[in-house]
C-alpha cells in the first residue's frame, strides 16, 4: 500500500465542487501538522505591501490557497511538475475568482529561474523528491529579491520518509518517490549556504506529539483505505472521534521545541 495513490483518490473525490475543494483544504489545514508549522512561519513573516510569492511544488494547491487568504494583496505563482495538477488547480482558482492574483504553471525546479522576482518562496514536501537539490536551492536564491525568505518543510533523516526497506538506491515504504530518506538538519543548512543564502535556520517538527498525530490523522486511516475502499464509509466517523485529539497533539508539536523529530522546518534569507 502506498500513500500517494490514496491521496490522489481523496483529491478526486473532493474536487467535485468548489465547496468540497475548500472543505478539503480546511481539513488538510487542521489534520496535517506541517500546515500548522507553515502557518506559524507565515504569520511571523514581515511581508511587503504587495508581495510576490512562489509556491514551488504546489501539488493540490492547498498552500497556494492559504497564502492567497493570508496575503490578499499578493501575486502568487504556483508551479509543479505534474501537468494534470496544474490544469486542475487553474480551473479551481478560476471558479473561485482568484485567477487574477494566482496562476499555476508547469515547471521543473531544477531549471526554473525568474531572476529577483519573489519576496517569498514556499516549498512543502518537495525537496525529498529531487536529487539535484543544491541546483534547486541556487535557482531559488537567484529568483528571490534581496531580503526575501525561503520556507521549506521536508522530512528529516530520523524516519521522516517512513521507509522500511531499500531497493537499490530507492526508498520503499509507506511514502513513495523519495530520493533520500530525509535531510540531516546540518546538511540542509550547509547546502542552502552553499547556494548563497546568508541566514539559515532549521528546527525539528514531528516530535513525539506530532508523530502520534500523524499516525492518527493520516497513516492509520490511509492504511485502512489501502485494504478496502469500503472504509471510505467509516472514515467520517473515525475523524469525528479523533479530530480534536489530533488538533491538540498538533498544537503541542508547534508550541514545543524538539531535540529531534521526523520533519524539518527551514527558513533561509537572501
Amino acid at each position: 500500500m502506498q500513500y500517494d495513490p490514496i491521496k490522489r483518490s481523496l483529491g478526486s473525490f473532493f474536487n467535485k465542487t468548489v465547496f468540497l475543494r475548500k472543505v478539503f483544504y480546511r481539513l488538510l489545514d487542521w489534520l496535517l501538522l506541517r500546515s500548522w508549522h507553515i502557518r506559524k512561519e507565515l504569520k511571523k513573516w514581515e511581508a511587503p505591501e504587495f508581495p510576490v510569492i512562489l509556491d514551488a511544488g504546489s501539488g493540490f494547491g492547498q498552500y497556494t490557497y492559504r497564502m492567497s487568504q493570508f496575503f490578499p494583496s499578493a501575486l502568487i505563482k504556483a508551479v509543479d511538475v505534474k501537468e494534470e495538477q496544474i490544469a486542475d488547480c487553474n480551473e479551481f482558482f478560476l471558479n473561485s475568482n482568484l485567477n487574477n492574483r494566482v496562476i499555476f504553471e508547469k515547471a521543473d525546479l531544477t531549471k526554473y529561474v525568474e531572476p529577483e522576482q519573489f519576496d517569498l518562496i514556499l516549498s512543502v514536501d518537495v525537496m525529498e523528491h529531487i536529487e539535484e537539490d543544491v541546483q534547486v536551492f541556487k535557482n531559488f536564491h537567484a529568483s528571490m529579491k534581496d531580503k526575501g525568505m525561503l520556507l521549506i518543510s521536508t522530512p528529516s533523516d530520523q524516519g521522516g520518509s517512513d521507509a522500511h526497506e531499500h531497493e537499490g538506491d530507492e526508498v520503499s515504504g509507506f511514502i513513495d518517490e523519495h530520493v533520500r530518506d530525509g535531510y540531516n538538519i546540518n546538511e540542509i543548512q550547509d547546502k542552502l549556504r552553499e547556494a548563497g543564502f546568508s541566514e539559515v535556520h532549521a528546527r525539528y517538527q514531528y516530535g513525539k506529539p506530532g508523530s502520534l498525530a500523524w499516525k492518527l490523522s493520516m497513516k492509520y486511516p490511509i492504511q485502512l483505505l489501502g485494504v478496502s475502499k469500503l472504509f471510505f464509509i467509516l472514515i467520517p466517523f473515525y475523524y469525528i472521534l479523533t479530530f480534536w485529539l489530533v488538533a491538540i497533539l498538533n498544537h503541542a508539536d508547534v508550541k514545543k521545541e524538539h531535540e529531534k523529530g521526523t520533519g524539518l522546518i527551514v527558513t533561509a534569507y537572501k
